[in-house]
């Protein structure tokens, strides 16, 4: 049969469509006889055309993958003799016969790799390579020896593709390794890096795959590399730095530099490595590109992807560098060593070099922000001020995307600065030209990001916005900048809210025409229109929304009928909770053919595609055509599923089918919670879907599924607790709705007493940073001092922010030995040599417990019995340096006075010196609610003499408006306690004469209102009230 199957695989390899298709079908035939297999096996050994041995072996490692249960056994021993043309065959093999049942493979291997001839060699590792990759941990008994050939074969050093496939090996076996091989793995690294140097120089590709081995090592035994991290990191460096090797090496470099600064940072400082990093990632953010040319950003027709160059483009990867640094080193440290080469890059002539220099403040933005609000965010904002009116349109395109990133990152301060940056950034948009779109779409971003946290200081830019925004939709005909007009008006929305009622109609007539386009080219301005009509629908008000509300659901509803495609889809689901929040009963009758479109969209495993080690578009023993006629009792006993697609390469999912599967966990969580008892057939289904999404490979899908759960959870309020993932973006959605459902059900939610002790268990784990995803920035540093990066304070943000939440829906008695176990983790955060960070988080926490305790049952007991711990520790608050945390320090002696009535005489001392010195309003004003607080808890405690006139002597309060419920309430008690005092210090006849102008105008203004309000009141006063009113 073999002469007969090599005439059919010859035939396989001729240029002849016809004679392919006979000889598919042939061997399609023939691979029904069982002796197909050892047929083949002899066609492997013996014939000489290498392409017929290839597609033999192809087919041959098919047919086995397919069918190796129903081999002959002395068909499965003929297999042993075969070498290097069947490594993919082996590697399969490998999963059903261990090495130690498979001696022959072993002596093979052992002959091969140790062979004086250079090509044995390469068979043998290729061999190797594949055997240990499908199956690494059978080979586990034999890794001391394995890894005493593998650091022989690193000296092998004019052997490249030995190399590369001892890298690769090395690799594999990485996850599996034990304590006794961890000391021959690190003694291996010193040669590792020469070998990648000489695989370098022989094929960059190769060498590019083989560094992978560092990540692995970082990820997975990252103290074997601990000895080495000095020679790894300028390893990395010498290769990103040359500008002779490919971008993909030196991004791979780059890469390792990355990944090792999320894992290790401490070390790269103690190793003092930060400075040569900073100076070799230097010169690569701001080389200028070859002449004649563009960064890919820069690029004046907008067309260019920045994402998609992102992985390949060395200058992104330089600032990515520079970004990690931020979110995992102290920004004091960091910036002491990159604010000189970042001034040198401002002040230079060179373009290039101001756009480094620029986009490195971008990305410290974020890991950074509260070193950049605190110490320099003025003259950082004129730096980049100064930088949109520099003559190179690549430095303002850079200026444009740090100020971008300043709005997003550094708020509530940067929006501080409306009054200079919106004239400017307003001025600078009207004098572009649209035809360059690219630098257009980062003037936007800019704009966006800065307006859209305004509130109702962006109202008197809204005529000048508006008219912008409305004549771009109208005027221009370049697509990318209506789809850029309709965001921005969504920004503005989110900030003007009801404030852009007037220009309401001419957004839904703009909208309204792009939302029912149907050509393909008008989608993304579709999708983003979706997006802004479903910010219009939450902002604008409900009075205004309501009539289009049903109109939008039929909208979203004959999209996704008419329309296939994912971010379409996920825009409609946006639409339908945005709806749901305000008209409720407009989503009701389209339930079923709402959720179902949602949980199809959970289900579907489109956008997923697999990735095999080959082409499978060879189809020679395609699924439909097996000869598993019989489907008997054979083929129920096999017990083992058809894998071999998962386990060759893994999977990816396109980004648009991962933001549909987010959006409508989302969108399901809301609409459930919004509709109420409607949603009740839909909750069940709902909830299964969802919670398959759990253990969903991308992050914001579990995240989302998790809230949603939340939402379901607050919905019907059944019994459910949600645990922590790995990564913190995860961790942090968890808190968060675990905060919303403690906070909407209360009571509700401890009614079994477990959840108590659980939820108070995972806030211990998160400040004690024991949950996984701290574990790896922290299991490091144990003989360190410990340096927390601004994004791990964020997690523990959320954890403390359950401990008020907690406080108030628990009876204190069953809640006090908790707080005593989490308090002083809370309080270990107030010291002076903390940052001012943790000290405004913990103080305020302390403040926030001690409010929940005023109204929670048996509370002001137990704050009475806390008071000697705390009021040490919110008196050095008042004292500190930074504004924000004597406030907290200020508000938590309030609470405190509030819920505990003692210590009074040592407040009103620390309170009296600090109204002396203190210059900042927010925290002059808390004070006055503090003082407020005592008098309200004790007044007979309170000398008022001596504390109304200086209380009233600072009012009205300027900055800090919430408090003002809190004083006008004890004003009120104040008067019907000593009418006098209180008319004596406050309605002086200036005062007297400004609450009459008050009052007079609110009559003309809201006289209705002003006739219900007087009618309420007592005859005499109303006779009273009339009087000064109608005097002139």
């Amino acid at each position: 049969m073999s002469e007969e199957l090599e005439q059919i695989l010859l035939q396989l390899t001729q240029p002849d469509n016809a004679a392919i298709q006979q000889a598919t079908a042939q061997l399609k035939q023939a691979c029904k006889d069982p002796a197909v297999i050892p047929a083949l096996c002899a066609v492997i050994s013996s014939s000489q055309n290498p392409l017929i041995r290839q597609t033999a072996t192809v087919t041959l490692r098919l047919k086995v993958k397919k069918h190796w249960k129903k081999i002959n056994p002395n068909d499965r021993e003929r297999f042993h003799t075969v070498q290097h043309a069947l490594s993919q065959l082996c590697a399969v093999m490998v999963k059903h016969e261990t090495p130690d049942r498979w001696p022959a493979l072993l002596q093979l291997l052992n002959q091969a790799t140790k062979s004086t001839n250079p090509h044995d060699r390469q068979v043998g590792l290729l061999l190797l390579n594949k055997v240990i990759e499908s199956n690494p941990e059978s080979f586990q008994p034999h890794y001391f020896q394995l890894l005493q050939l593998l650091s022989t074969v690193l000296h092998d050093h004019n052997n490249p593709i030995a190399l590369y496939y001892c890298i690769l090996t090395l690799t594999e076996i990485t996850a599996f390794i034990g304590t006794e091989e961890m000391k021959q793995m690190r003694s291996i690294i010193p040669d590792l890096i020469v070998a990648l140097k000489h695989l370098i120089k022989a094929n960059e590709q190769q060498a590019t795959e083989a560094m992978e081995v560092f990540i692995e090592l970082m990820e997975i035994e990252v103290s074997v590399i601990v000895p080495h991290v000095a020679g790894i990191v300028h390893f990395c460096l010498e290769v990103a730095s040359d500008t002779t090797l490919s971008d993909s090496l030196r991004v791979k470099a780059l890469s390792c530099i990355t990944f090792l600064i999320k894992l290790r940072s401490k070390s790269v400082l103690k190793l003092k490595l930060l400075t040569p990093i900073l100076k070799a990632l230097f010169p690569i953010l701001t080389a200028a590109p070859p002449l004649g040319e563009h960064d890919p950003e820069d690029e004046e027709d907008g067309d260019s992807d920045d994402n998609a160059t992102d992985n390949a483009n060395p200058k992104h990867c330089a600032a990515q560098v520079i970004d990690t640094m931020a979110l995992h080193m102290p920004p004091e440290k960091l910036f002491h060593h990159l604010t000189p080469l970042t001034q040198a890059c401002l002040s230079s002539e060179d373009p290039y070099q101001k756009k480094g220099g620029l986009m490195c403040l971008a990305v410290l933005a974020e890991g950074c922000a509260d070193h950049i609000r605190t110490n320099m965010l003025s003259s950082v904002l004129q730096t980049v001020c100064r930088s949109l009116s520099d003559s190179s349109q690549v430095v303002r395109s850079a200026a444009l995307f740090a100020l971008g990133q300043f709005s997003e990152h550094l708020q509530p301060e940067v929006s501080k600065y409306c009054s200079e940056l919106m004239p400017l950034l307003l001025g600078y948009l009207s004098s572009l030209n649209e035809a360059k779109v690219g630098h257009v779409t980062r003037a936007f971003y800019a704009l966006e990001n800065f307006m859209e946290n305004l509130g109702a200081d962006i109202e008197p830019y809204l005529p000048t916005l508006m008219e912008t925004m409305l004549s771009a939709l109208g005027n221009t005909n370049k697509l990318k900048i209506k789809e850029l007009a309709v965001s921005a008006i969504g920004a503005i929305a989110n900030a003007a809210k009801e404030s852009l009622v007037p220009y309401f109609p001419p957004i839904i007539e703009s909208l309204k025409g792009f939302l029912i386009a149907t050509t393909e080219e008008m989608r993304s301005l579709q999708t983003q229109s979706l997006d802004t009509l479903s910010v219009l629908a939450r902002t604008i008000g409900k009075d205004v929304f309501s009539p289009l509300a049903a109109e939008c659901i039929q909208l979203g509803m004959n999209l996704t009928d008419n329309i296939d495609d994912p971010d379409l889809r996920r825009c409609t689901y946006s639409l339908y909770s945005s709806v749901a929040t305000i008209c409720p009963e407009s989503l009701t009758p389209h339930l079923t053919a709402i959720t179902t479109v949602m949980l199809l969209a959970l289900k579907s495993t489109e956008g997923i595609t697999a990735h095999l080690e080959e082409d499978k578009n060879f189809v020679l023993l395609d699924d439909n055509d097996d000869d598993d006629t019989d489907k008997g009792a054979e083929h129920l006993l096999e017990d083992e599923p058809e894998t071999d697609i998962l386990e060759s390469a893994g999977f990816s999912v396109e980004n648009a089918y991962m933001d549909e599967k987010e959006d409508a966990c989302d969108a399901l969580g809301e609409i459930a919670f919004s509709t109420g008892v409607a949603f009740q057939p839909f909750l069940e289904s709902s909830f299964q879907q969802v919670y398959e999404m759990r253990d969903f490979p991308h992050e914001d899908v579990r995240r989302a599924a998790l809230g949603a759960m939340g939402q379901f959870y607050c919905f019907k309020k059944n019994n459910f607790f949600l645990f922590f993932f790995f990564l913190r973006h995860v961790v942090m959605g968890v808190l968060e709705s675990m905060n919303s459902v403690v906070k909407s059900c209360k009571e509700e939610v401890f009614k079994n007493p477990s959840y108590l002790r659980e939820i108070c268990s995972v806030i211990r784990e998160v400040l004690t940073k024991k949950t996984p995803c701290q574990a790896i920035s922290s299991v490091h540093c144990l003989k360190c001092c410990v340096f927390q990066a601004e994004f791990d304070a964020m997690l523990q943000e959320f954890a403390g922010e359950g401990i008020p939440l907690l406080a108030s829906s628990v009876p204190a008695d069953q809640f006090a030995p908790f707080l005593n176990d989490l308090l002083p983790l809370i309080m270990s955060k107030t010291k002076s040599s903390c940052t001012v960070a943790d000290r405004s988080f913990s103080i305020g926490t302390i403040g926030e417990i001690l409010q929940a305790l005023v109204n929670a049952p048996g509370g002001r007991g137990l704050a009475g019995r806390l008071s000697n711990r705390l009021l040490p520790v919110l008196v050095a608050g008042v004292k500190d340096s930074d504004a924000e945390v004597r406030n907290n320090s200020v508000f938590g002696l309030g609470c405190l006075a509030e819920a505990s009535s003692r210590d009074y005489p040592t407040m009103l001392s620390v309170f009296s010196n600090l109204l002396a010195k203190e210059s900042d309003q927010r925290v002059i004003d808390n004070l006055c609610a503090a003082l407020c607080r005592m008098i309200m808890s004790n007044i007979d405690a309170v000398p008022l003499k001596q504390v109304v006139p200086a209380l009233v002597k600072h009012l009205p309060l300027k900055e800090d408006m919430e408090e003002n419920k809190t004083v006008f309430k004890c004003l009120v008690m104040l008067y019907k306690h000593s009418p006098d005092m209180v008319q004596c210090k406050l309605l002086t006849p200036k005062t007297q004469s400004m609450l009459v102008a008050l009052i007079r105008q609110f009559a003309q203004n809201h006289s209705a209102d002003f006739q219900a309000a007087v009618g309420s009141l007592p005859a005499e006063q109303q006779a009273k009230l009339c009087a000064a009113v109608s005097a002139s």
